[in-house]
């Protein structure tokens, strides 16, 4: 993927539906040019066309959302690596900050068992042989590319881990992290009660929004984020009693 199609991909996850002749102006390149661009994007499934408008095919889509501050998520997926060590076990969950953080211990660990509820996570590590992926069973949700339901429970009672990576669709002051779907927060709820701590992967813009649906992890907590945290949110996650570390 180009560089021009994440600075795409960005604003349409930032703004949902954007004009094609705004996209090719904002991003200097001629109106011919955004379409070819958008027509590629299309082909992978990522990107609609609509009336002169481009809109993000699927807003769950993992492939897609990896594109949008990559080189933010890079970073904190890195530091959040530094928690993995060479033969551990952990778990991650779903969600393209995940997904990146899966891909870097593939690259710099040897002999981690990465257990998760996550299609995508699976499918990207393939070509990996330094890991081992377990893929807790489930409900699948098709867009999303995870499972869920009460068989990831079942599941994750087997395993007793140090780490749980996990990603967030918001926050709210006082009260801790949120997720847009119920069927995944369960799914987060239910990994957790396998982990020791639980390690939040997110971008500080996160923290000025809120899913519909609250955590509620009863376990130590850290989150890895990038600097454009502001004070008024990092004071708000340290109250809560969770770890802040900058990436």
């Amino acid at each position: 993927m180009s560089k021009r199609d994440g600075r795409i991909l960005e604003i349409l996850t930032r703004e949902h539906k954007v004009e094609v002749s705004d996209l090719a102006e904002r991003l200097s390149v001629s109106s011919v040019t955004m379409r070819k661009d958008l027509d590629g994007l299309q082909e992978k499934g990522l990107v609609m066309r609509e009336h002169g408008y481009a809109l993000l095919a699927n807003p769950n889509d993992v492939a897609g959302r990896l594109a949008y501050h990559y080189e933010a998520k890079l970073r904190i997926a890195s530091r959040a690596a530094e928690f993995v060590s060479d033969g551990d076990t952990i778990m991650v969950e779903s969600g393209s900050c995940c997904a990146i953080l899966a891909r870097r211990i593939a690259e710099t660990k040897k002999h981690v068992t990465i257990v998760t509820n996550s299609e995508f996570i699976v499918s990207y590590l393939r070509d990996y042989s330094s890991v081992e992926v377990v893929l807790l069973g489930g409900n699948v949700q098709r867009d999303a590319q995870v499972t869920v339901g009460p068989f990831v429970r079942l599941c994750a009672e087997q395993f007793l881990v140090d780490n749980l990576f996990i990603g967030a669709d918001g926050w709210v002051d006082g009260v801790g992290f949120t997720n847009a779907d119920q069927m995944r927060a369960e799914a987060v709820r239910s990994m957790a009660a396998s982990a020791g701590r639980v390690v939040v992967l997110t971008e500080s813009e996160k923290f000025a929004r809120y899913g519909a649906v609250l955590m509620r992890i009863e376990k130590p907590m850290a989150v890895v984020t990038d600097s454009d945290v502001s004070p008024e949110q990092r004071a708000s996650v340290e109250r809560t009693g969770v770890e802040l570390i900058i990436a």
